[in-house]
């Protein structure tokens, strides 16, 4: 039985408690908890009904917490609850808490919706600001709209994007820095760069943060001129440039090629700005070298770093080696990976089999089944009629996948029709070329793509969002499709923005 009364020791015992083999002791904290009078103290009680859900018990927490709000314990210690079920990632409970309690107020709706965008929730947050606004008496304020925006940015959602913005404009909602620079982020991140440089030319310019967003949208679709050029107005308006704005630049650089400004960026940070690199900003130099084709010379920068690389650092290193085919510095990657992903040895099997070195891609796929260690699946995702669509790699899932499949598949006959060949070397098997064939074309790109077409009129724009580096293969296809149905078609993957149009990408096939 235990046998103290501190209630922060209380809650160190319930937090310790992590399975359903410590569900005696945490019923006998619970019962010291109100013996000793602390039963409605917010912190235990989401430390209780945590230790309840590791538990397997959580018909107790739901209980628990149902008990809690039938006391009507006003709305600061609802909102405490709340925040705390939040930081825990019980985002379902506290939805509970939300949908019970009796008393709300505009923070309790903050707390749901910047906790949702904390937990990668983030159509649950949007769907939260359209319930919100259901209630005459609690209207959504600006940190309503700043963690909306933050979500819709995530998703690449332009439709929800310029309905929060809408909201803002009716609600008559005053900008300030965050706001302003949310909003110049999320068009950025939703693939409309040009209403994003409207908004940045439109608000007050006064803060860097507002700066930093329009060089980093600027960066990120590859448009490294334009970043440039916002720098050296911003010089002008004399805004003091910080880490983040040199973070901007540098992958500015990165995307383009531009290895000369990268260099003169990154020695003026310190020598000019008095702005020490950190390791982002060599992480970005290791990037822009690898990708310039100075592998060699990227991993002596590793070398020469005053600070340890991270894991960030050793996997660009691996991406330009397998680009540039350098096994040697690939392997020099992944012995100082020491917390290696599925990524990591499909990279370093893809610099084997790009060489022809079949044995050794072979064994890099046996440690990965040795290890239990999977390749991550690409996911791809677009907006379409308010809804957002999923898809993974050689997906059946979707309601309409049959008539997505016709679709996919008349396209890849046309485009083949057209003189497109797929890139087989990126299949990291020693098969014949026509089972590696099969191996691309149904790639989770391919099917958001194929739906857009099946469900969109021609000649709107498509926009597509992808969780991983797209493959060349996929890169060279959607060309294709652009110029086979002269479309539009914007692509933002996990690096960089590309622009598909006549047969052409913004990147200029540099990502």
């Amino acid at each position: 039985m235990l046998s103290f009364v501190d209630h922060r020791m209380l809650k160190q015992v319930l937090e310790s408690c992590k399975a359903p083999s410590n569900s005696k002791c945490v019923l006998q904290a619970h019962a010291h908890i109100f013996k000793l009078g602390y039963g409605t103290y917010p912190s235990l009680l989401v430390s209780t009904v945590a230790a309840y859900r590791r538990c397997n018990r959580s018909y107790l927490s739901r209980r628990l917490l149902l008990w809690f709000l039938s006391l009507s314990p006003g709305v600061c210690n609802t909102n405490l609850i709340i925040e705390s079920l939040m930081k825990i990632g019980e985002s379902s409970l506290a939805k509970k808490v939300l949908r019970n309690a009796s008393d709300q107020n505009v923070i309790t709706w903050n707390l749901m919706i910047g906790g949702y965008v904390r937990n990668v929730q983030y159509e649950e947050a949007l769907k939260t600001l359209k319930n919100m606004l259901s209630f005459s008496d609690i209207k959504p304020n600006k940190f309503s709209f700043a963690s909306s925006l933050a979500a819709c940015a995530r998703l690449g959602d332009l439709h929800h994007a310029k309905w929060v913005h809408s909201l803002m404009i009716d609600a008559g909602i005053e900008l300030n820095a965050i706001l302003s620079s949310a909003l110049v982020d999320v068009y950025a991140k939703c693939g409309d760069i040009e209403t994003s440089r409207e908004v940045f030319y439109s608000v007050k310019r006064n803060d860097v943060s507002i700066w930093n967003a329009m060089i980093t949208g600027f960066a990120t679709h590859g448009l490294a001129t334009e970043a440039i050029r916002v720098f050296s107005e911003m010089e002008a308006e004399h805004v003091s440039p910080d880490s983040i704005t040199f973070l901007g630049l540098l992958t500015a650089c990165s995307h383009c090629g531009l290895l000369g400004k990268g260099k003169v960026y990154f020695d003026i940070m310190s020598q000019r700005f008095s702005i020490q690199p950190k390791l982002e900003h060599y992480g970005a130099m290791v990037d822009l070298l690898g990708r310039a084709g100075r592998v060699k010379e990227a991993y002596e920068l590793i070398e020469s770093m005053p600070i340890e690389p991270d894991v960030v650092i050793w996997r660009s290193l691996l991406s330009s080696s397998r680009t540039y085919k350098n096994p040697e510095l690939g392997e020099i990657a992944i012995q100082n990976l020491s917390k290696a992903k599925s990524g990591d040895y499909v990279l370093l099997s893809n610099i084997y089999s790009t060489t022809k070195k079949w044995e050794s891609a072979q064994k890099v796929r046996e440690l990965m089944t040795k290890e239990g260690i999977r390749k991550a699946k690409g996911k791809s995702w677009v907006e379409y009629g308010g809804v957002i669509h999923r898809f993974k790699a050689g997906d059946t899932s979707h309601i309409e996948i049959k008539a997505i499949y016709k679709v996919l598949e008349g396209l890849i006959q046309k485009t083949k029709s057209e003189g497109f060949v797929s890139d087989t070397d990126l299949v990291l098997m020693d098969v014949s070329e026509e089972e590696k064939e099969e191996n691309l074309n149904y790639h989770s790109e391919k099917l958001a793509l194929a739906y857009v077409i099946l469900k969109s009129s021609p000649g709107t724009e498509i926009r597509i969002q992808k969780n991983i580096r797209m493959c060349s293969d996929c890169h060279n296809w959607i060309k294709a499709v652009s110029k086979l149905l002269n479309r539009v078609i914007i692509m933002r993957d996990r690096i960089r923005f590309h622009r598909f149009e006549d047969g052409l990408c913004s990147c200029k096939d540099y990502w």
